[in-house]
């Protein structure tokens, strides 16, 4: 009894020290990643970053942990990603809708920031390829010691912002400029000039579908209109959706006239699909 109590004891042992060897110990990371969403303008505007912290270190000077005219990942791990929807001017450069692997060259008064189109994670892949744009962000000194490398979206315009990424003392700021103001105008343009044909043509497509025969006028109102907008330009497949309503109707003589019609323009385009279709709704047979 007293050899099995002896054996046991052994392997639980044994087990405990096994478990102890393979075990992993999970650590907050030291520079923790962040993702910040925002817009600007109207664009949508996304930073993947990790914050490595100053732990009494002096950050960018001569001789600091980020020398001055030494390109810098622009934070810790893996490259920094900044992501736009839209076309944008970023420190007066233009740049596509993209994403971006971001980095810089810290120096006193201005840093040089380079972008370029992402690729991975990997920020040394970058650092012997052409960037997109290469750009000048001011830099200054902050009120107070920044503890932790922060990247923020501050002042915030109609269309635009400024980019702050700050850490130590420093903080350097690049503007951001989009097209809000233009795309804007653009929509009130639109909109007061009224409706345009595909508006019309949409309306009574989804009134014609779904509104049932109380909205049918209706319905026939708007692709009228939508046709009568388009004058010698007409397409085939608006003349066939007042087709499709005149003959829900009862106006089949009028809708036998959509129809050729939309016969006529559908062969013109070479749109063998429409031809068809018109042949059908007119029991016509294909020459």
């Amino acid at each position: 009894m007293r050899k099995q109590l002896f054996t046991l004891a052994f392997a639980a042992m044994a087990l405990l020290f096994t478990t102890g060897l393979t075990a992993q110990v999970t650590m907050p990371s030291a520079s923790p990643t962040v993702k910040v969403e925002t817009k600007i303008g109207l664009t949508d505007f996304h930073v993947t970053y990790s914050r490595p912290g100053m732990k009494g270190r002096e950050i960018f000077a001569e001789k600091g942990l980020v020398p001055y005219g030494e390109i810098w990942r622009t934070g810790a791990n893996q490259a920094t990603k900044f992501t736009f929807t839209d076309k944008v001017m970023v420190g007066g450069a233009e740049l596509a809708a993209g994403d971006y692997a971001i980095l810089t060259k810290p120096m006193a008064g201005k840093w040089e920031v380079m972008l370029f189109p992402y690729e991975s994670g990997s920020w040394n892949s970058y650092v012997e390829k052409t960037p997109a744009a290469t750009v000048s962000a001011k830099s200054m000194a902050t009120g107070s010691p920044v503890e932790t490398f922060t990247i923020d979206v501050q002042n915030y315009t109609m269309d635009g912002a400024d980019i702050v990424m700050s850490w130590g003392n420093t903080m350097a700021v690049l503007p951001v400029t989009t097209n809000a103001k233009e795309a804007v105008m653009g929509q009130i343009d639109r909109m007061m000039a009224g409706p345009s044909q595909n508006d019309y043509y949409q309306a009574a497509t989804f009134l014609s579908e779904s509104g049932g025969k109380e909205k049918m006028k209706d319905a026939l109102t708007y692709i009228q209109k939508a046709n009568k907008m388009a004058g010698d330009d007409q397409r085939y497949w608006m003349v066939r959706r007042e087709g499709i309503i005149l003959e829900s109707m009862g106006m089949k003589k009028e809708a036998k006239a959509a129809f050729t019609k939309s016969l006529e323009l559908a062969k013109a385009a070479g749109n063998m699909d429409y031809v068809r279709l018109n042949e059908k709704s007119l029991m016509m047979k294909p020459e």
